[in-house]
């Protein structure tokens, strides 16, 4: 009887058990639809609403990339979605050839041992007491905060140290920027051009218009004339459409693809081109006196919806830049500093497989 008893009430507790976790499992599934249909609502405000503006904003940055351009799909017609990213994309090149007479590199940089106070040939030392860290590694770290949206901007003085980062071979997958700045010891790095995605989930290994890399054409022999961003043997970065024959002939050493050009020889790109979403962003640009300019914006978080082109120009012009160049963003949009993954990758998975990426070597290395 006492063991019926016991029985029992092992039962009851274990019915009691499956019903708590019944309708836990309940509320996080109620929880999960209300926000679904929320979003789905926001979503359907955005895209059918009475503003043009908040259509087109949503159009283009959910089309921007890969992964969720279908959400457009939803709600619109692809008439409707083309004729939006038409009027927003047209004509929007930027086609005038980068004057390298703007940009002003300083040959006669301090090597690390004037940095440091090391004794020179002469045996004369330098006082290294008010030596600043971002003065003996010759870069400067910021943190950019703008109104939605927040971002890391790297400032290197020597552009020769900036250099391109790429998987052993292409077609297949790419390679993590994490492990391209391991494989090169680099103190830094950001992602680079873009590549074939079909549904948000290519391997990263085609990418999209031509690459050099150490001079040499490593990839898209064929290609014509596409926006490109591309750094000489001088360092000098060259921004806009471009040719592999043409870059030849501009003694171009790296090169990755994507675009738009953002700032050409100090003109800003003022045309249509200039309307796009709000994602996560990269970018490459440089100052008149050369010094490079890597930076990334934060996305689809919280406390960071993410930047259009419009911010990063604004972003660019308050460093400084003569030219600026719109790498790939979203997903990939990536940032490495001195070990450390600087902002939160937007993509579920975790760190993409890249192509390409633009890196900064240690100063004790040679230039590759």
């Amino acid at each position: 009887m006492e063991r019926a008893k016991t029985k029992k009430q092992k039962s009851n507790k274990i019915q009691k058990a499956k019903r708590v976790i019944g309708k836990f499992f309940t509320i996080v599934l109620l929880v999960v639809v209300v926000t679904a249909i929320a979003l789905l609502a926001g979503m359907w405000a955005l895209a059918k609403g009475p503003s043009p503006t908040a259509q087109r904003l949503f159009v283009m940055t959910v089309t921007e990339t890969s992964a969720i351009g279908w959400l457009a799909n939803i709600y619109l017609s692809q008439a409707e979605i083309d004729y939006i990213r038409d009027f927003s994309e047209n004509d929007g090149s930027l086609e005038e050839a980068t004057d390298t007479s703007l940009i002003t590199i300083n040959p006669q940089r301090p090597n690390r041992n004037q940095i440091l106070g090391i004794s020179d040939d002469d045996g004369n030392i330098q006082d290294s007491d008010n030596i600043q860290e971002d003065e003996y590694e010759d870069m400067e770290f910021h943190e950019v905060f703008r109104n939605g949206y927040k971002g890391y901007m790297i400032v290197v003085r020597d552009p020769t140290r900036v250099f391109l980062g790429t998987p052993r071979s292409f077609g297949g997958y790419g390679r993590k920027l994490v492990d391209m700045i391991e494989d090169t010891g680099a103190v830094a790095g950001i992602n680079g051009g873009g590549f074939d995605d079909p549904g948000g989930v290519g391997g990263g290994g085609i990418p999209d218009g031509f690459v050099f890399d150490k001079g040499e054409l490593r990839w898209g022999a064929g290609s014509g004339r596409v926006d490109i961003a591309a750094i000489d043997e001088d360092g000098i970065l060259h921004v806009g459409f471009m040719s592999p024959a043409e870059a030849r002939e501009k003694n171009i050493r790296y090169s990755a693809a994507f675009g738009p050009t953002l700032i050409s020889n100090g003109v800003v790109n003022n045309n249509a081109l200039r309307r796009s979403g709000l994602n996560p962003r990269t970018s490459i640009g440089q100052r008149a006196d050369g010094a490079m300019l890597l930076l990334v914006i934060e996305g689809r978080q919280i406390d960071s919806l993410g930047a259009s082109w419009d911010d990063i120009i604004e972003v660019m012009l308050d460093f400084d830049a003569v030219n600026a160049y719109n790498l790939d963003g979203g997903s990939s949009t990536l940032m490495y500093y001195y070990g450390e993954e600087i902002n939160r990758s937007a993509s579920i998975a975790g760190p993409r497989h890249l192509p390409t990426a633009f890196l900064v070597r240690d100063l004790d290395s040679e230039r590759g």
